[in-house]
């Protein structure tokens, strides 16, 4: 008697009832002592690789009888999950998948976008297609965790991420989606900025006139004082020349008068006055002075008159 599961010769029966099994996950026993005419054939840790006809043959007149066997998921996914099945991260971001398997690990691959992007071994060796794509992987008894990394997320990796153990386990797949964040509105910002520069401009130009205005009234001082400080000016120019040249004329003869006394002292006496004048001695030195201008004349008596005119 011969058992075939999934295409292939796991256990044999012999007559003498010696039984041979390819390995531990099949086994048969007779089903009562000394009667080989039945034969109870075990599937241990049934996997979906097992899934499909299960086909027992005898040799001789018999023939073959085909059982269907039927695994379901369920009894898989206890020992598959992946997490989270959803997940929603924006551009430039990373995300992160973790898958965690109870048994052995033989071969785990991880899919973006219809591509392989990344490999995880048995023993722990991890090759990955680019730096945009890391593991980390962790084994603790019969339990091993992957956690997947996506970084600097786009566009192109929104969809499903797929993550297959080969074997027994089958795949898992998990949703991606990438939002693309909106710009910045720097409108009022932008408003705030010209508002502040403009108020500033305006303010700093007012400052600068009011400046060039001070700067130009102290270089140009009003009429009044520019008058004052010329007639000022013009009054010490004659104080200083007169007190250089100006003297008292005791020679002076009115108009009119012709005739004068000696006296003994030397001085001159006016016919009708009470008055004592001096003669003039001119100094001729004196004569074309540039502080006063004199015009000397001699009348008829032989008396000279001597008259000053000072110009202001």
């Amino acid at each position: 008697m011969t058992w075939n599961v999934g295409g292939y010769l796991v256990l044999t029966v012999l007559a003498t009832d010696n039984i041979s099994s390819s390995s531990k996950q099949f086994s048969a026993r007779f089903c009562s002592s000394g009667d080989t005419s039945c034969v109870e054939f075990t599937i241990h840790n049934v996997t979906r690789r097992e899934s499909g006809p299960v086909i027992c043959s005898l040799q001789g007149e018999y023939g073959s009888k085909t059982a269907q066997l039927y695994v379901q998921d369920s009894a898989v996914s206890e020992q598959f999950q992946l997490e989270p099945l959803h997940s929603t991260v924006l551009q430039g971001s990373d995300v992160q998948f973790k898958a965690t398997v109870q048994g052995i690990l033989q071969v785990m691959t991880w899919n973006v976008g219809g591509y392989l992007v990344l490999t995880v071994l048995a023993t722990g060796n991890i090759s990955s297609s680019s730096k945009q794509f890391s593991a980390r992987f962790c084994s603790s008894g019969d339990t091993s965790s992957v956690e997947f990394t996506i970084h600097n997320v786009t566009r192109r990796e929104s969809g499903p991420v797929i993550c297959s153990v080969q074997g027994e386990y089958g795949s898992k797949t998990a949703q991606l989606y990438v939002q693309v964040p909106k710009p910045p509105d720097w409108t009022v910002l932008i408003a705030l900025v010209v508002s502040i520069g403009g108020f500033a401009l305006l303010v700093l130009l007012i400052l600068g006139i009011i400046f060039c205005y001070k700067r130009r009234k102290e270089k140009q001082p009003n009429y009044q004082d520019e008058m004052s400080r010329r007639v000022r000016t013009q009054i010490s120019v004659v104080d200083a020349a007169g007190q250089r040249q100006g003297q008292a004329n005791a020679g002076y003869v009115p108009e009119g008068q012709t005739s004068v006394e000696l006296s003994d002292s030397g001085f001159f006496q006016a016919n009708g006055s009470n008055i004592l004048e001096m003669p003039d001695v001119v100094n001729s030195n004196q004569v074309g002075n540039d502080y006063s201008s004199a015009y000397n004349t001699v009348d008829k008596s032989g008396f000279r008159k001597h008259r000053h005119a000072t110009i202001v």
